[in-house]
């Protein structure tokens, strides 16, 4: 029997966002949680420098870690297709443990292969992504607040911090979709 290729339409939103943060991609049922990983962190504009996990109806996935400190399962071998099973299910990806930084993921459509396309790709999204190590999203509005008004106490000491400027409106697919693209998500080197 030839195993019938599937393309997943997935809608990942940052919790706590508002207006919220959300990109919207196509990839392969198949791809494995790993990968998922990489390419979440790719559509979202994270830095993979910290720990995460996936979590669906209480059950912790990751990477196998040497300290556990509650149950989790080795997510190495487990695809996409084995973790959303039907339009509409969801699971929620969290990255970095100390600001907390959860994700809700919706599998949108199940669509036919598309040989024409290269997958994944990121199709729509709305907002930048936070800056790292900024204090979880409550941390994020905190900044926001202080980057908008020059006269604030901490405005030199943020802007310094932030090394560049940063605008939290920024969204670009084509810049997206070129990382996406020189990245191997068949294999586990991407970072």
């Amino acid at each position: 029997m030839k195993f019938k290729k599937e393309i997943f339409q997935i809608k990942i939103t940052l919790n706590d966002s508002k207006p919220p943060i959300w990109r919207r991609f196509l990839v392969e049922s198949n791809v494995k949680l790993p990968d998922l990983h990489k390419i979440i962190q790719t559509v979202m504009g994270w830095t993979n420098s910290h720990l995460h996990q996936f979590d669906k109806n209480g059950q912790y996935f990751c990477e196998p870690a040497e300290q556990e400190y509650y149950e989790t399962i080795d997510y190495t071998d487990i695809q996409l297709k084995e973790f959303l099973f039907e339009e509409r299910d969801t699971c929620y990806y969290e990255y970095d443990f100390g600001d907390s930084w959860r994700h809700k993921i919706v599998l949108e459509k199940i669509l036919p292969f598309d040989k024409n396309q290269n997958y994944p790709v990121c199709t729509a999204g709305k907002k930048n992504c936070p800056p790292e190590d900024c204090g979880g999203i409550w941390g994020y509005y905190n900044l926001l607040e202080i980057i908008k008004n020059p006269k604030h106490p901490d405005y030199e000491s943020m802007m310094d911090w932030l090394e560049e400027d940063f605008d939290p409106e920024y969204l670009d697919l084509e810049e997206i979709n070129e990382l996406l693209q020189k990245k191997d998500f068949g294999c586990f080197s991407m970072f």
